[in-house]
């Protein structure tokens, strides 16, 4: 389940160089030429991070990031800002204007990508291929294998994503609403209640192993999954 990234570069030769790298490291990647485009291209489709240029023709990438920033849908989208402002105050100017990381001009296209990863292990763990265990349950994103204390549990691909999405953002509750934009997209339109199905469809599958006690529902609220059994 590779990442999707979102590079907004107006400089045609950079912005092919970091494509090219993030492509060989595995990520998927849209491109935008300015401010603008980059706007309407995760409000066609939420990419998991942006790596953002600050001086953009017309709108600035520090106001791409301030409008993404009060935007709910993408409060918390990881931003990676790209700048030939190597100034302190620069650095903080955009950090406090919503990037995650600041990387100055000339870079390196391998710490980039180092760079990126640490942001989504941190920011967006469900968009990583990291393995994840939890009292004996393990999903692996590469192999997309689930086993419950080595028993293979065989999963469809929408409840592995939701099991994905609940053991990298353990003991927090999420809403129904929250988690169909997390795991089926926020274009896709369905019933919050399709959640409930896929929550019970899961707990099935992971009934053998007496893993679906980790995944707990909290009246009014949502679902959250547990550390421990």
């Amino acid at each position: 389940m590779a990442a999707n990234i979102l590079v907004v570069e107006d400089e045609p030769a950079i912005q092919e160089l970091v494509a090219l790298n993030l492509e060989q490291a595995g990520f998927g990647v849209s491109k935008a030429g300015s401010g603008e485009q980059a706007i309407d291209l995760v409000r066609a489709e939420l990419p998991d991070l942006v790596v953002l240029d600050w001086m953009l023709p017309g709108m600035s990438g520090l106001e791409v990031a301030r409008k993404l920033r009060a935007d709910r849908r993408t409060a918390d989208l990881p931003i990676i800002v790209l700048t030939a402002r190597a100034g302190e105050q620069d650095k903080l100017s955009g950090l406090e204007g919503g990037a995650d990381d600041y990387m100055v001009k000339p870079f390196s296209p391998k710490e980039l990508v180092a760079r990126i990863k640490a942001v989504l292990r941190r920011r967006a763990p469900q968009a990583t291929d990291d393995a994840v265990d939890i009292a004996g349950l393990r999903l692996d994103p590469v192999s997309r294998r689930v086993t419950g204390n080595g028993q293979a549990v065989p999963l469809g691909p929408t409840e592995f994503r939701l099991l994905h999405f609940l053991m990298t953002h353990r003991e927090r509750v999420y809403s129904r609403t929250h988690l169909l934009d997390q795991v089926w997209g926020d274009h896709v339109f369905v019933e919050e209640r399709t959640v409930d199905v896929h929550i019970r469809r899961l707990r099935k599958a992971l009934e053998p192993t007496l893993h679906d006690r980790l995944i707990e529902t909290v009246r009014g609220a949502g679902y959250r999954f547990c550390d421990a059994q």
